[in-house]
């Protein structure tokens, strides 16, 4: 039932009308608004409902009052700061910051900091012509909540993906979420209590940080190198910290671009099974990379690796679909936490991809956007090789490239040089566990960088720079 009077709803009106005579120039700063007995009469409204109106233009600083005189009209307030305005690059040092950035898309500005790949690589899947099959793989399911674990389908399908990348898993180890964010928040739910040590990239995915930092973790960065974590470092934070969880990403490294050597991974299973610790793998970049790459999860299968997938990079965000493969037990458990979460994940979005991986085309995709991925790659490396930067990884492909300019010792600072020409770089120190130290480093989108505004930007702010 409503609890808005049929006054208040004519008052309301009378407002919202009056309001758009102000703002379409109609009535300008300093007119006088008609009496009240004069908008009664001409709008057959009772005095009280008109007053109503006033109250209501007063209190959004549309009109103000003088006793005696009658209503006028106020200069329109000046644009509030934009929440999400590109030019607080201070807002860098808080970890929500790049997110805002990567999630706004303001005509005109060029974000080579991107995450994701660009919107022309992935809009050649073409969603459109999903939706009929997808409604007709169940119409009546999907108007209930689906399974704790997820849409059985699209978890077999995942059965055979992960068999591609050697990784042995049943459908019951396999819990469908919303997207691997969703699947790290999980994971950390079901096992970080406050003030516990956790192990994380450094630098490494921010949002991550974040999570850990809302759950009250201590975060413990292991240095990452250009073939994975720094050994030596990860067993003495293993001695001192006794951390139940490592979060790591083998495979086109976020933000580095590195990726895991076999040597490494054989050594960091090693250490886990020494210290009894959990490793959390995330594979966001899996259909990017060679299946036969190493994988802690497939050299673990599954014992004391978590894996983490997602489709939003390969085929589109917006679906939210990622899983989580693990041991059956604890898959049980993360599935009654996630229904107590959120009751279910979305079984519509998980019958659209169970659907798209059904088809070639899906394959077709692929090979695109590894062509893709792998041209960018070349061209982005031969730029910041052109103007003499550090890179961190060379990859054949790689979503990422990680680099440092010459005599540019803050990122930071050389972001603000760059945003009069609606350049948004991501700057090294966001992805750092200790994201006030002062970073030389620096995370490009190769598909970004490609564009020939970047490289005019770029070229122009060092030259600057040097003199």
């Amino acid at each position: 039932m409503s609890t808005t009077s049929p006054t208040t709803s004519v008052a309301q009106s009378l407002a919202d009308s009056i309001e758009h005579q102000i703002r379409s120039g109609q009535l300008k700063p300093g007119d006088k608004l008609p009496s009240l007995r004069d908008l009664a009469r001409l709008h057959g409204h009772a005095k009280n409902t008109v007053v109503s109106a006033f109250e209501t233009l007063v209190a959004r600083g549309l009109v103000l009052p003088r006793r005696g005189s009658g209503y006028y009209v106020q200069a329109l307030p000046g644009p509030a700061p934009h929440e999400e305005e590109a030019g607080s690059l201070g807002r860098a040092m808080d970890i929500v910051w790049l997110m805002r950035e990567q999630l706004k898309a303001e005509p005109g500005t060029l974000s080579v900091g991107d995450g994701f790949p660009p919107v022309e690589w992935l809009s050649e899947a073409r969603l459109d012509k999903y939706h009929h099959k997808v409604v007709r793989t169940g119409l009546g399911a999907l108007f209930r909540y689906g399974s704790r674990h997820g849409y059985e389908p699209l978890r077999l399908h995942l059965v055979r993906k992960l068999a591609d990348f050697g990784i042995g898993a049943e459908p019951r180890q396999i819990v469908l979420t919303h997207g691997a964010n969703e699947a790290m928040d999980m994971v950390i739910r079901y096992f970080v209590p406050p003030g516990a040590a956790v192990l994380v990239d450094d630098p490494g995915y921010y949002p991550l940080f974040g999570k850990l930092k809302l759950a009250g973790a201590h975060i413990v960065g292991v240095p990452r190198l250009a073939d994975g974590p720094d050994l030596e470092a990860l067993e003495q934070q293993l001695i001192e910290h006794r951390p139940r969880l490592f979060f790591t990403q083998s495979l086109g490294h976020n933000p580095t671009g590195s990726d895991l050597s076999a040597a490494k991974a054989f050594r960091v299973l090693q250490l886990a099974q020494k210290h009894n610790l959990l490793i959390v793998e995330n594979d966001p970049l899996a259909d990017f990379k060679p299946t036969a790459s190493p994988r802690l999860a497939s050299l673990d299968q599954l014992e004391r690796t978590i894996y983490i997938g997602s489709f939003s990079k390969s085929f589109s965000a917006a679906l939210r679909v990622g899983f989580i493969a693990c041991g059956a037990d604890l898959a049980s458990d993360l599935a009654d936490l996630k229904a107590l979460i959120h009751v279910s994940s979305s079984e519509y979005c998980e019958r659209t991809i169970d659907v798209i991986l059904s088809e070639g085309h899906y394959q077709r995709h692929l090979t695109r956007l590894r062509a893709r991925l792998g041209e960018a790659t070349e061209k982005a490396t031969a730029l910041f090789d052109s103007v003499g930067a550090d890179i961190f990884a060379r990859s054949a492909q790689s979503l990422y490239v990680w680099a440092s300019l010459p005599r540019v010792p803050d990122t930071l600072a050389f972001a603000r040089e760059l945003l009069p020409q609606k350049i948004v770089i991501a700057p090294g120190r966001v992805f750092c566990v200790d994201s006030a130290a002062i970073s030389r480093w620096s995370r490009f989108n190769v598909g970004a960088v490609t564009d020939p505004r970047f490289a005019k930007a770029l070229k122009a702010a060092l030259r600057r720079v040097a003199s």
